[in-house]
């Protein structure tokens, strides 16, 4: 039998932890259920409570990459059954708040911030630790949870105990900080992973994709509105603007464009260059009227998108919008190892040949038949006629916004 008396294998005792507690069999073998680390973070601080570690107040503080949020703070506080989340946009790291903050300070490479709030001010009144003296709190500290490839979050501990926390206090909590950091890297990183294919494919083609749907091929075929968006002379733009003009312009007219389609449960699929492609799946009965309503809250966004440019002395933005309806196959499409989720078939093709079509017509915005008579809206558009669309067989019915609507 192989011994372990080698000295080269014990671990000096205190270094980890100090002392094995229960709460810490917990968070290493318990947790693994818990998808959401605020739901750890009230647990854990219960626990401490009733452990006898006089716990009043919690933080974890993250970094995140999110299109608009630099960071979140999850909050504890004693009594509340649930956690408090705050995200904070970008620029908060310049601000001067920010910066003299104990997070901050961990941020730069400290190791530790502690604070005894009781009876004494340092000329801190109006900081926040002042605001922590306001709750009645007596001792504030912070400390890194130092996840992978040294991205460094903070953890912070507050209490109301007169005189403040303990050396077995601060030992007990500071026995946690090695598995509270790698059960939050954890989530953080499943948040993380869900936040970035939300961004760059939309709600639920991530839901899709993160429930297993990764192969070629793999999809379904679905009912859907579908809108095609296309920005007019953009080409003849970017030749002339700046870069710097040229990216403001689309991020601007995107908004404009996008903002609409999710509020009312549209799935933005992709943009290309200057042009999106959004589905309305069918399988909610207002599709088509959420997708006409985007539409013309679209349109009030770029008439005053193009009030600023016409006050700047540019051109106003022209653009055309496709919509048809019909069956796609929404799914995995590409290379063996590049993917696309998004959306094909017929129905598409006749999207993007109405769109092409609001050129020649020039009326801004295009409907087939088939949606609007799935929209039921017919004595609200105009009749345009038939025509005939590029590599399709039948011509289509068209249908445009009235003029006094348009854009």
């Amino acid at each position: 039998m192989q011994s372990f008396s080698n000295k080269a294998d014990i671990v000096d005792e205190g270094v980890w932890p100090i002392r094995r507690r229960r709460i810490l069999d917990w968070l290493v073998n318990e947790t693994r259920g818990e998808r959401f680390i605020d739901n750890i973070l009230v647990d854990m601080c219960e626990k401490l409570l009733a452990a006898g570690v006089p716990v009043a107040r919690a933080t974890l503080h993250f970094r995140t990459n999110h299109p608009q949020w630099v960071g979140a703070r999850i909050l504890w506080k004693e009594g509340l059954a649930e956690a408090k989340i705050d995200t904070f946009a970008y620029g908060i790291e310049n601000t001067p708040e920010f910066l003299n903050s104990p997070v901050n300070a961990i941020h730069q490479g400290s190791e530790e911030v502690r604070k005894q709030l009781e009876g004494t001010t340092d000329g801190d009144e109006d900081s926040f630790y002042q605001e922590l003296r306001d709750d009645g709190l007596m001792e504030y500290i912070a400390w890194p949870l130092e996840h992978t490839f040294g991205k460094r979050h903070v953890v912070t501990f507050s209490t109301s105990r007169p005189g403040g926390f303990t050396s077995e206090h601060v030992d007990f909590l500071r026995d946690l900080l090695p598995a509270l950091t790698l059960v939050s890297e954890i989530r953080l990183k499943n948040i993380m992973a869900r936040t970035l294919l939300q961004t760059y494919v939309g709600p639920h083609a991530s839901e899709q994709i993160l429930s297993g749907v990764t192969t070629r091929g793999s999809g379904a075929t679905v009912g859907a509105a579908i809108m095609i968006c296309d920005l007019r002379d953009f080409t003849a733009i970017s030749d002339l603007w700046p870069r710097d003009d040229v990216i403001h312009l689309l991020n601007d007219y995107f908004d404009a464009m996008s903002d609409p389609i999710e509020r009312h449960g549209g799935e933005i699929l992709k943009f290309m260059g200057d042009g999106l492609l959004a589905i309305f799946p069918l399988a909610k009965e207002t599709a088509c009227l959420d997708l006409l309503q985007a539409i013309r809250e679209g349109q009030t966004s770029m008439a005053e998108l193009n009030e600023q440019h016409v006050r700047m002395g540019r051109e106003p933005l022209r653009y055309g919008v496709g919509v048809h309806v019909g069956d796609v196959m929404y799914g995995n499409i590409g290379s063996r190892r590049r993917l696309d989720f998004t959306v094909i078939g017929p129905a598409v093709n006749v999207a993007s040949r109405l769109e092409s079509l609001t050129k020649e017509v020039k009326r801004p915005v295009l409907l087939s038949r088939a949606f609007v008579e799935m929209a039921g809206c017919a004595q609200d558009m105009d009749s345009l006629g038939t025509f005939p669309l590029r590599g399709l067989g039948e011509p289509v019915d068209v249908f445009a916004f009235p003029e006094r609507i348009a854009a």
